[in-house]
């Protein structure tokens, strides 16, 4: 339903546009750039409308409507929040939590556990002694 109303209102706007750009414009001299058509337009004598002032205006108000009917279900689907149904819950069915994932990187902060009472203590590592390198190849300039 909702990608046939973008649909058709993507056609409306479209036909809207088109309608528009084949009009032929009035008084388009210099003239009216400084006012010289304005008694045409406010309070002349108008003419009989031309099959495309029709059209345009039938086009504009089916744009306008669906834009703001478009609009207004947004807001409503927006407030009321994303459709899901709710899983079906059997009546003697146990309750198990689900399980948690550890988040990245919490084996290496996990703490060590207490120990055992039957187990010994581990014990920690601790300093080495630092070794002697092993001895490399021998160069004929280290002699």
């Amino acid at each position: 339903m909702a990608v046939a109303l973008y649909t058709i209102h993507i056609i409306v706007a479209v036909l809207l546009i088109l309608v528009i750009l084949l009009q032929q414009g009035k008084g388009s001299d210099l003239g009216a750039a400084f006012g010289g058509a304005s008694s045409t337009v406010f309070g002349g004598a108008s003419g009989r409308q031309s099959f495309l002032v029709k059209v345009t205006i039938v086009l504009g108000v089916i744009f306008v409507l669906m834009s703001l009917g478009l609009s207004f279900r947004a807001s409503q689907i927006q407030k009321k929040g994303p459709i899901a149904p709710p899983a079906p819950v059997e009546e003697n069915a146990p309750i198990v939590p689900s399980p948690v994932a550890p988040s990245p990187g919490a084996a290496s902060r996990s703490l060590p556990s207490a120990p055992s009472p039957t187990e010994p203590a581990p014990s920690l590592p601790g300093p080495e002694a630092p070794t002697a390198p092993a001895p490399g190849p021998e160069t004929p300039g280290n002699k």
